[in-house]
């Protein structure tokens, strides 16, 4: 079998959520695309070969030059990362004007030029993806002397909004906190998975703890991973024994077990009633039926 050159590189795109450790061919997710970056004919015969199967089941093959191909890896999570960050400061303008970001994010999300994926108002992106690639996009940018501002204001949007959530649990507590208790549920970037990578929740620890505030947490697969990366931060075994004693409760995470929570149970144990949904998980008039003090993200 003839060896591939050197100039013979090849970059592979495909969705995020595609590629899965060990697992075999026809278990993948279906991708939207798989873009193949390469200039050589070989390469190209070979990648072919290797995709067919998911080729045959309707995913588009793409291929491009191998600077191409980074780039549409780079340029697509950098516009992802610009629907989240864009929905996330109209949160902040409905919480302003009395609107609910949730039908404003239906609302737009109808429109087909727009769609409805990444329209989700919360404490912002994290993990690997989104972070990585946004600064990668921009320190090509910056070799190459081409200004992308827009990219540039979603990193420091996104930046200062984790902190922001911070500041909000602590409002929600009446700004006097110091030596209080504030427990979080979810400490990992997104459900089912124990990555802490650029999580929310570091940003939310530090300024609860810069505000004199002790944090307590529960995260059903992140703690063991958490730990090293939140000093001070007291891990517990469940939701109710993060509720227990706390003065108030924050949702960072929206993980299927805080979906259906004995909210009465919760309540019954907390120093003060006070719950932060940062993924407007519950609807308001429910939590405040079982005596909370309750406060979303760009909700009335």
């Amino acid at each position: 079998m003839r060896e591939a050159a050197p100039e013979a590189q090849i970059a592979v795109v495909s969705n995020p959520e595609f590629l899965r450790e060990g697992a075999a061919i026809h278990d993948f997710k279906r991708p939207d695309r798989i873009v193949i970056g390469t200039s050589d004919d070989w390469a190209r015969a070979v990648m072919q070969e290797v995709y067919r199967p998911l080729y045959l089941n309707q995913a588009p093959l793409v291929f491009t030059a191998r600077r191409t191909a980074e780039l549409i890896k780079y340029a697509a999570n950098a516009f992802l990362a610009t629907k989240i960050t864009f929905i996330n400061e109209m949160a902040d303008l409905c919480e302003a004007v009395g609107a609910d970001v949730q039908d404003v994010a239906r609302g737009i999300g109808l429109d087909n030029r727009i769609g409805s994926k990444f329209l989700h108002a919360g404490p912002g992106y994290g993990g690997s993806c989104f972070p990585k690639d946004t600064l990668a996009l921009l320190k090509t940018a910056e070799d190459h002397d081409v200004p992308c501002r827009i990219v540039e204001a979603v990193v420091q949007v996104n930046d200062s909004r984790k902190r922001a959530m911070g500041r909000k649990i602590i409002q929600a507590m009446g700004n006097h906190v110091r030596g209080k208790t504030v427990g979080l549920l979810g400490v990992t970037f997104k459900p089912n998975t124990d990555d802490m990578r650029d999580a929310p929740s570091l940003a939310i620890v530090q300024a609860l703890q810069d505000a004199g505030v002790k944090v307590v947490a529960y995260d059903p697969e992140g703690m063991e991973a958490a730990k090293p990366l939140m000093p001070g931060v007291e891990f517990r075994s469940d939701p109710y024994a993060v509720a227990d004693g706390a003065d108030a409760l924050a949702l960072v995470t929206e993980w299927n077990a805080f979906r259906a929570l004995d909210l009465g149970r919760i309540a019954s144990v907390m120093r003060a009633p006070v719950l932060v949904d940062l993924r407007n998980i519950y609807q308001p008039e429910e939590v405040r039926r079982q005596g909370f003090h309750y406060s979303s993200v760009g909700r009335p």
